[in-house]
């Protein structure tokens, strides 16, 4: 059975819940990653509240979508960061940001990720994705220069803070899926090696792999997925494309999305530099099976053709491995 293309609603989270869900349909999306930001999803209500489940599970029906995973980016974020600020008041409802006080922002988002599990159960979603946040993302620069202690410190942090987390997600049995992001605690090869060693490679922790963020910093995003294939859990299709010259930099200059002296930017899936026939190749060679999720982060580009055409993509591209000619081909016949 072909993997199921899914579309990513953070992006879409301007629009009501039901208005994506009808154009996702219409386009030919099999299913939704839902987001839990705008009326897309209440993870709290959706928790405890059987009556709004069945009214999400009724919309994604009648549009003939299935919800894939369930997304908690926005909150997750919110679990480790240091510091907690303006930045923060502006993507969290005031139940997680409450009167702002920083280790209660935290608190209050890591039961929001906690009742995000429960309610993916509750809706039929295996997985949710999402972020960490970092307690030593400030120290990427490594000036003034970092102590391992401090480094050291933020690894310990973000598991004392996550295996409670955790524990939920095995008690209900969906799996967490971080998406590897500069200001997550891993954000390239090595952070995500040392985060899941920080927490004991607990199999309810996994990955969300999303080769955009690989590329403009010069990972190879293929052989990530060789190297953590028994950690992807779900799969985000979004492309980047770099524009490094003698004045476009990699850390783009506090510019904003498609100003076009920044050193890098999204752009729609099948137009950047992610390699993807590669590797939609070694998702086959590693078993994955579980969605594609278009995300959408293309400023420069109409959403409401560049999404369809995204689609169009990834079914033509994303083609099975098959054995069977192979197979065929070198049998013997007793």
């Amino acid at each position: 059975m072909a993997r199921p293309v899914t579309l990513f609603t953070g992006q879409w989270a301007d629009l009501p819940f039901e208005e994506v869900a009808r154009l996702a349909g219409e386009w030919g999306y099999d299913g939704l990653e839902i987001a839990s930001w705008g009326d897309h999803l209440d993870p709290n209500r959706a928790a405890v509240d059987d009556d709004y489940v069945a009214d999400r599970l009724a919309i994604l029906e009648k549009n003939g979508l299935k919800v894939f995973a369930i997304s908690n980016h926005l909150k997750g974020q919110a679990v480790c960061d240091d510091p907690i600020d303006q930045r923060h008041r502006d993507i969290l409802p005031d139940s997680v940001w409450g009167g702002g006080d920083p280790e209660g922002v935290r608190q209050r988002a890591a039961e929001e990720v906690k009742n995000t599990a429960r309610a993916a159960a509750r809706l039929g979603a295996k997985v949710v994705t999402g972020f960490t946040g970092s307690s030593i993302w400030k120290y990427v620069a490594m000036f003034p220069p970092a102590s391992q202690a401090m480094v050291d410190a933020g690894y310990q942090d973000f598991a004392d803070r996550w295996n409670p987390i955790i524990d939920v997600f095995d008690e209900v049995g969906v799996k967490f899926a971080l998406e590897p992001h500069p200001s997550e605690i891993a954000y390239d090869y090595w952070t995500t090696k040392a985060t899941l060693e920080a927490i004991g490679h607990r199999e309810s922790f996994g990955l969300n792999w999303d080769p955009s963020h690989m590329v403009w910093q010069d990972l190879d995003p293929v052989g990530f997925l060789w190297d953590f294939q028994d950690r992807i859990y779900h799969v985000h299709c979004k492309d980047t494309k770099k524009r490094l010259n003698g004045r476009n930099g990699r850390l783009s200059s506090h510019l904003a999305w498609a100003d076009p002296r920044r050193g890098w930017d999204f752009i729609n899936t099948g137009h950047g530099d992610v390699p993807w026939e590669d590797a939609f190749r070694m998702l086959n060679a590693i078993g994955y099976e579980g969605p594609l999720s278009v995300e959408w982060e293309d400023a420069g580009f109409d959403r409401l053709k560049g999404a369809p055409e995204a689609l169009a993509f990834v079914r033509e591209h994303a083609i099975e491995a098959s054995a069977t000619a192979f197979d065929a081909a070198f049998s013997t016949k007793n």
